[in-house]
């Protein structure tokens, strides 16, 4: 059998016969040579940087293989990154940090100045308190339970969903209900947008029966919302629409009597974690009404509730005294129908 000098493309320093070494792949010699080469030019200049080729004196750079973005990133201690969401891999080298994250956080922290402000300003002592749902209402927990603990008020507090028991009792809260307190002194709640006149839309949570009722029975209704939800008429910011809540069965005709009588687009909302639509804490859907233009909206909201199977509308007309709004450069505005 003819031998193989070693050095020709048939030998293989690991392979124990000639013949398995005349079957490595092509790219698998190439990538030895590449791998060779690398080696020699490492043992002449050292670990680090390796210069291409010669250069001349002063050439600076231009001599240089850098690191890239990405080796960087791998090389540097999650400790000594700037601040932000930590991104891997070929995705942190391209995009660097999210200014997406950056605005929300600036808009949650303007929920939690305007929610303490409200509860400062609005919560004393012997209080029957409606909670509200949805992110905002969260802050307004957390400072109420921060002053209970503090200044030992009696407070108590009824919830407009599950979301809002769940808060009350996490948070250590007296839960109650309108059985027991059918008169509440306050009741402090989000909202999807507010115009001027303090008209709001609420709903998005999909809890706006059980928030319009507890709001209807406090003696003060306070608002709490970040900049991006105060406009001068509703649907400048809020392009989601109205919500309205509906029997399951009547959902098709009552989305063609609201087409027929006010126009825009009816859409029932659909789940997002589960097959099929949104049921309320009712057992009821939730249809979605685009509007296209401005309405008298307290005509609108009448008529919309005197169509059979409707349940409750998310216009809120005529029933806030006070909203806060946090805003972007840190200070809190205020609109006011009436002292309260």
């Amino acid at each position: 059998m003819q031998q193989v000098a070693p050095g020709t493309v048939g030998h293989c320093g690991s392979c124990s016969s000639p013949l398995a070494a005349l079957q490595v792949p092509a790219f698998r010699r190439r990538r030895r040579r590449r791998r060779r080469r690398r080696r020699r030019r490492g043992s002449r200049h050292g670990p680090g940087l390796q210069p291409v080729r010669k250069s001349p004196p002063g050439a600076g750079r231009a001599g240089m293989r850098l690191p890239g973005r990405l080796a960087l990133l791998r090389s540097t201690p999650l400790a000594a990154r700037p601040p932000g969401r930590v991104r891997t891999g070929r995705a942190a080298a391209r995009r660097g940090f999210s200014r997406g994250r950056l605005g929300g956080t600036m808009a949650e922290e303007a929920k939690k100045r305007a929610a303490f402000a409200a509860v400062d300003k609005h919560v004393q002592n012997n209080q029957v308190l409606g909670i509200g749902s949805g992110s905002t209402i969260v802050h307004a927990v957390q400072r109420l339970a921060e002053r209970v603990k503090e200044e030992n008020l009696a407070i108590v507090c009824i919830p407009t969903s599950f979301q809002a028991r769940q808060l009350i009792l996490q948070n250590g809260l007296t839960l109650s209900d309108l059985d027991r307190n059918p008169e509440l002194d306050v009741a402090i709640d989000g909202a999807d947008e507010v115009d001027s006149d303090l008209n709001l839309i609420k709903g998005g949570g999909g809890c706006l029966t059980q928030e319009k009722i507890v709001a209807g029975f406090a003696k003060c209704f306070i608002v709490i919302a970040d900049y991006r939800k105060k406009s001068d008429n509703l649907g400048e910011q809020w392009k989601k629409g109205v919500p309205i809540e509906v029997i399951p069965m009547a959902y098709v005709p009552v989305t063609r009597a609201l087409t027929k009588k006010f126009g825009g687009v009816v859409e029932l909302r659909m789940a997002v974690n589960k097959a099929g639509p949104v049921v309320t804490d009712n057992g009821n859907f939730i249809l979605d009404w685009k509007f296209d233009k401005v309405h008298e909206w307290r005509e609108v909201n009448s008529a919309i509730k005197m169509i059979p199977g409707v349940v409750e509308t998310g216009l809120f007309v005529d029933m806030a005294e006070v909203v806060y709004f946090g805003m972007e450069d840190g200070s809190v505005s205020m609109r006011e129908k009436q002292p309260c």
